[in-house]
């Protein structure tokens, strides 16, 4: 079975720390969210996951709408139509009743993750991916100052994001820095395009539980970590580097985003193991990951 690689970018959360400004703060930027309760939103989304001469692909409908607390707005999306190498897939009732919520205002409380343990497999992958390109989006608005074509700005994080569920997938970790760039302004179709480069940190904190896993895989030091469990004492350990380029473009009108790619290549050095501490295992195996996700807004 071809693993997904999951993106999960806990980053955000220390980006609202910084980002508790008023909105006064707003005036004049270029990237902004303006709410309006009500406002229905629609996306498709596609993937392609690409592993040793393999690919599975799927594609989902996500379908939201703008709703306001006394605290803030909020989006509420669920998620319907999975279909998975071109046959449709019935959702279980968690997944179907699912409310999965987002803000690019400054509360967390309206931008995480459910219990990714009880959500069909398959619904893993999109529900991250769109919580990335989310938060992509929010620093992208609060933590630079993108206002002409060309204008940059680098965020360093380096922390753990963790996608692990606990049973499958016992530890997955990575650990990127943000390259930001304000790469076009469409102002004739009132269109800005933003470019966000997921880049290994000089020093990834991640978790390598094992001597044979700390040597680089590529021309970084390796900043993502998987261990998956497959029965009582079989184990597959992999460890490399990731990166990723999400490409989004937002509507200067009101914020909200138009449609997104990410490109999500990952260099892999595995080994299958049969103890927990993953000392008793075979030959290393070397090979690519390549994830592709197309989100369009459906209007």
């Amino acid at each position: 079975m071809m693993k997904l690689r999951l993106s999960l970018t806990a980053t955000v959360f220390s980006v609202y720390l910084a980002a508790q400004t008023p909105d006064s703060a707003n005036q004049g930027k270029l990237l902004v969210r303006h709410y309006s309760e009500g406002q229905k939103l629609h996306y498709q989304m596609k993937a392609t996951n690409e592993e040793r001469g393999r690919k599975l692909a799927y594609e989902i409908q996500a379908d939201g709408e703008v709703k306001k607390a006394p605290d803030g707005f909020f989006e509420e999306f669920r998620w319907s139509h999975l279909v998975v190498n071109g046959a449709e897939r019935p959702l279980s009732p968690f997944s179907r009743d699912l409310r999965q919520l987002f803000t690019l205002e400054a509360n967390p409380k309206y931008l995480g993750l459910p219990d990714l343990s009880k959500v069909d497999s398959m619904m893993v992958g999109p529900i991250t991916d769109m919580f990335t390109f989310y938060a992509d989006i929010l620093i992208a608005e609060k933590q630079g100052t993108l206002a002409r074509a060309g204008d940059h700005f680098y965020y360093p994080h380096g922390g753990p994001n963790s996608w692990a569920d606990g049973s499958y997938v016992t530890l997955g970790q990575d650990a990127i820095d943000f390259d930001i760039t304000l790469t076009q302004i469409d102002s004739a179709s009132h269109v800005a395009t933003v470019t966000v480069k997921h880049v290994p940190p000089p020093s990834p904190q991640i978790k390598i539980p094992a001597d044979w896993m700390k040597p680089a895989v590529a021309d970084t030091p390796n900043n993502w970590v998987q261990v998956i469990k497959q029965g009582d004492s079989k184990y597959v350990a992999s460890v490399g580097k990731e990166t990723f380029v999400a490409e989004i473009k937002l509507s200067l009108d009101d914020g909200r985003m138009l449609s997104g790619t990410i490109d999500n290549p990952v260099e892999v050095r595995e080994r299958q193991c049969s103890d927990a501490a993953l000392t008793q295992c075979g030959e290393p195996e070397r090979y690519s990951i390549l994830r592709r996700i197309n989100v369009t807004s459906r209007e």
